[in-house]
This record gives C-alpha cells, structure tokens and sequence, in this order.
C-alpha cells in the first residue's frame, strides 16, 4: 500500500513539473513573438529613416547636424539589434536614442513650412509616425507578455522548475534617460 502511494505521489510531483515547465515554456514564446513584433516595426523604421532626410536634406540646410544625428543613431540602433533574439539594454537604448533624435527633427521640422509641403516628406513623416505608434503598441504588448512571463519565472513553486532549466529573466522596455529628457523638453504649444 505504501508503495502505491509513493508511485502516485511521484507520478503528481511529475505531471506538476510538466505542467509548469509547459506554462513557462508557453509564457517565453509569449515574450519572443511580442519582441518579434517589435522587430517587424523597428525594420520598417529603418527602411524610412534613410529616404526621409535624404528628402529632407535640401530643405533642412542649417540643421545637417541633426540629421546627421538621426542617422548615426539608426545605425546604432541597427548595430545593437543585429544579433537578433531579445532585447538587451543596449538594444533598448539604442532605440531610445533613435526614438529621441526622431524627436529632434520633428521639432525642427516645424520650421520649415516649404519641408512641411513637400508631398514626399509629408508621406514619409505620416509613415514613420504611424510606425512609431505601431512601435509602441508592440512595446506596450511585449512589456506585459515579459511581466507576465518574469512573475511566472519568481513565483513559488515555479522557480524552482525555472532555475533547474535556466529560465532567464526577460528584459523589459523603458524610456531611456535620453528619451524621457526629450519628452520633457517638448515645446509648448501656442495657439494665439
């Protein structure tokens, strides 16, 4: 009889481990398709930034620093996601660079009314911009999967599963220092 018990204890113990391991296994390929998603839009952005001050570059003579900043930090960007997989905060810092030196032209735009006109840089500037929406909701889906999935991973009895197969932590997405100085800095608006 004691037997019997100790076969379906031992059976229980193994169909809880199953159980949690497939969850934590489901949670992570959560946080890799919401980084994917973030990926997919990040790619696009890449694609426009280039055309966008190329057009811009006749029209924006006095601000050729700044978009030669812009491009700089595309290629930073590029250069910290080129390994592909998740996040690193290097990666998120790049983007939050680029995120911020976009900031920076937008604003300048603003004071070129003929840059403003222009049909090419008006399409190219919509673009982007619904990209980085498009970026920001993908953000916005990853930060919680990786929540979800990184309570999952500290929760008891579920970090004892994780730590014996190496579940790692999944990098959240936050607003750099570089980012959150440039949404300070946002010019105010006068209507009169």
């Amino acid at each position: 009889m004691t037997l019997w018990i100790l076969l379906g204890l031992a059976i229980a113990i193994v169909i809880w481990g199953i159980a949690i391991y497939n969850r934590l296994i489901a949670l992570r390929t959560q946080v890799a398709n919401g980084w994917s998603q973030i990926d997919v839009q990040l790619k696009r952005r890449y694609d426009l930034i280039p055309n966008l001050v190329e057009s811009a570059k006749d029209y924006m003579g006095y601000e050729q620093e700044t978009l030669k900043q812009v491009i700089e930090a595309r290629n930073s960007a590029i250069t910290a996601n080129a390994g592909g997989g998740m996040p690193s905060q290097a990666s998120v810092a790049a983007e939050s660079a680029l995120t911020a030196s976009l900031g920076r032209f937008f604003a300048l735009s603003e004071n070129y009314p003929n840059l403003k006109a222009n049909e090419t840089v008006q399409k190219l500037m919509e673009e982007l911009t619904g990209t980085e929406n498009k970026i920001g909701f993908a953000r916005q889906f990853y930060n919680d999967s990786a929540t979800a999935y990184n309570t999952a991973v500290l929760s008891f009895p579920n970090n004892l599963i994780a730590a014996g197969y190496k579940f790692e932590l999944a990098e959240l997405w936050r607003v750099a220092e570089a980012e959150r100085a440039a949404i300070e800095a946002t010019p105010k608006v006068d209507l009169r």
